[in-house]
């Protein structure tokens, strides 16, 4: 960390700090999965679609790593990544599935708002809730095209556009199926009943965002959990797999640098 880290990592870090216990039992969930699972609902790759096909090789920066269960899954698949996450309880809980599964890629404490890795040095850089919603866009989004080498890909998932404009402020209170905010002016939300900040963009934002650093849209990838499908975190009180079902709760853009 440095001191030009931006002053809201410090509340969410002492946030994920305080949910070790959860973490734990939900990173050897990730770890030890054949097959990636995404989002709240663990929908599995097969049905999303959102991997390249050919990761064999390939440098890999995951930014906002949490766990590193996203880095496992790829290594599986041959890819080269590097971990990089604020928080040093989700790294140490990463560094002990590294020695539990049998699998070992570097692990940096850092914001992914300023990585310390070179430019233009991966093919692939990837956020599944990380950097995707916990690092402000307008710091993040350049320093994830600084770190793609021309033709690489940034891939990262989060809340949807239509799920924020639907989630009431308190929590424990899921998404309506009415409109509970204003969609112009979004960027940062704090919440009455916690000490985190989040970040969330209306589409236009994020393609307008995209192109000032450089990157095309290859796919948005709006996420439906299957009709059995239930929330698998503990914490998912915002969203309803019935509402998942009828709108998109999360989303995946997939992005190439020109």
């Amino acid at each position: 960390m440095t001191d030009r880290t931006p002053e809201y990592v410090a509340p969410n870090a002492a946030w994920w700090e305080s949910r070790r216990d959860d973490q734990l039992g939900l990173a050897k969930r990730h770890w030890s999965s054949p097959e990636p699972i995404w989002g709240v609902f663990g929908i599995p790759e097969s049905l999303v679609g959102l991997l390249p096909v050919d990761l064999e090789g390939a440098a890999v920066a995951e930014l906002g790593c949490g766990t590193a269960y996203v880095s496992a899954w790829l290594a599986r698949r041959g890819a080269r990544p590097v971990a990089v996450d604020p928080t040093p309880g989700q790294l140490r809980i990463a560094a002990a599935c590294q020695a539990e599964f049998g699998l070992s890629f570097p692990l940096v404490r850092a914001v992914g708002e300023q990585a310390p890795l070179a430019s233009a040095s991966f093919d692939l850089v990837i956020s599944e809730y990380g950097a995707a919603i916990w690092a402000d866009p307008y710091r993040w989004i350049p320093e994830a095209a600084r770190l793609l080498r021309p033709g690489g890909q940034l891939i990262f998932l989060g809340n949807s556009t239509l799920l924020m404009l639907c989630m009431p402020d308190l929590d424990g209170i899921p998404a309506e199926d009415r409109m509970v905010r204003d969609h112009f002016g979004m960027h940062r939300f704090e919440w009455p009943d916690d000490p985190t900040v989040e970040f969330h963009l209306g589409h236009g934002d994020w393609i307008r965002l995209f192109r000032s650093n450089g990157l095309a849209v290859e796919d948005l990838i709006e996420l439906r959990p299957p009709d059995a499908g239930e929330a698998t975190y503990p914490s998912c009180t915002f969203v309803t797999p019935q509402w998942a079902r009828r709108w998109p709760c999360e989303e995946a853009w997939v992005l190439r640098r020109r």
